[in-house]
């Protein structure tokens, strides 16, 4: 298939290259021009399934999520006696 598409570009080697990146550099400047911002609109991208709190509340959440340093059960250390 590949080289049926091959021979049926016109010229030679370089010309061949030429057409096919003209023709790679086309197609995608009308997938990013024409079919995407068609598409855009349709796609879920603001679906959003996870519930956000209030905006108000978002401090107040962050500052209850911190971790607090737990107290130690290790025991203090003493000073050894002097000699």
């Amino acid at each position: 298939m590949y080289a049926a598409l091959w021979r049926a570009i016109p010229g030679g080697l370089w010309g061949k290259l030429a057409s096919v990146a003209l023709l790679l550099v086309s197609a995608l400047a009308l997938l990013f021009f024409v079919v995407f911002p068609v598409v855009e609109p349709h796609l879920p991208w603001n679906d959003v399934t996870v519930n956000t709190p209030p905006v108000g509340s978002l401090p107040s959440i962050l500052e209850s999520q911190t971790p607090t340093p737990a107290a130690s059960s290790a025991p203090t250390p003493t000073a050894l006696p002097s000699n």
